[in-house]
């Protein structure tokens, strides 16, 4: 968690005049504890590769059931220590597994202005590589890339703590779930309108009151979005609100600690990662 901390720390310096709400002073941000979506992480494989969705599958089941996979959680959910992971130089003539990735999603993965990736989806970037003999290569992107990059065969696969979604299936494979995800709301600290709910019913019946004047964060391309706006593969109705999108969500929550957005809806790790980093250098 120190090394989230880190990754954050730029953006909490940079705070100075911020509001909750709307008008009040707030220097620290909270996490509504309600999940608003369910989904599941998966690796977008590139369709023209199905021996390697079969390998990663094969993979995956394995860092499940020898522990592995509870191991790595563990370093970036508990008090581990996070390990970093290097990238070769992208070299055709070479056998590399390439990795499309938005670095800017900790816990999952992220730098800390360095050549060094971590998180999540990154040590387990470094033991597939590994698993299948091959030299690791990451290539960090925008979020909304990561599918379509793999789907142009530019890489082969998206490893971004990536949604399971119909409308991604254009560009990849999906392998089998790694990880269970949900969505959640953050607001400024002093903000108590949400305060009583306790079921998404009551989260989504404030939000369904508001009109375009509230604003709310989002990261670009992601589910959060998906959720704000509404959309009818995932059954989302929307809200009639302003959506902002984001390059990333510390991004987001900056805009909403600096008064320019009402909320934040992003992917529940990192809303916790980011607001538990903001709130400890306060």
């Amino acid at each position: 968690m120190k090394k989230i901390i880190t990754l954050v720390l730029a953006l909490c310096m940079a705070l100075s005049s911020l509001t909750a709400c709307g008008n009040a002073t707030a220097k620290t941000a909270k996490v509504i504890d309600i999940e608003l979506t369910s989904e599941q992480y998966a690796f977008g494989v590139d369709k023209n590769q199905p021996e390697l969705l079969e390998k990663v599958n094969e993979f995956i089941k394995k860092i499940k059931e020898d522990g592995t996979l509870e191991e790595i959680c563990d370093r970036y959910f508990s008090n581990g220590t996070p390990v970093a992971v290097k990238s070769a130089k992208q070299d055709a003539s070479k056998d590399q597994l390439v990795v499309a990735t938005n670095a800017a999603f900790a816990p999952f993965e992220y730098t800390e202005g360095g050549d060094d990736f971590y998180g999540v989806d990154m040590e387990i970037a470094k033991l597939l590589a590994d698993y299948l003999g091959k030299e690791l290569v990451i290539v960090h992107m925008d979020f909304d890339a990561v599918c379509l990059a793999v789907g142009q065969q530019k890489c082969d696969i998206a490893m971004a703590g990536l949604t399971i979604a119909e409308d991604r299936k254009e560009h990849v494979n999906f392998s089998d779930s790694y990880y269970d995800a949900s969505q959640k709301l953050i607001v400024p600290s002093d903000c108590t309108e949400f305060d009583n709910c306790k079921t998404v019913e009551d989260v989504e019946a404030i939000l369904k009151a508001k009109d375009a004047s509230c604003k709310i964060g989002v990261q670009k391309g992601t589910t959060g979005q998906l959720y704000c706006e509404g959309d009818e593969d995932w059954g989302f109705a929307g809200f009639p609100v302003t959506c902002v999108p984001n390059s990333n969500g510390s991004l987001a929550v900056q805009d909403m600690l600096n008064g320019n957005v009402n909320y934040v809806i992003i992917d529940s790790a990192p809303a916790d990662c980011i607001v538990d980093a903001i709130n400890k250098v306060q």
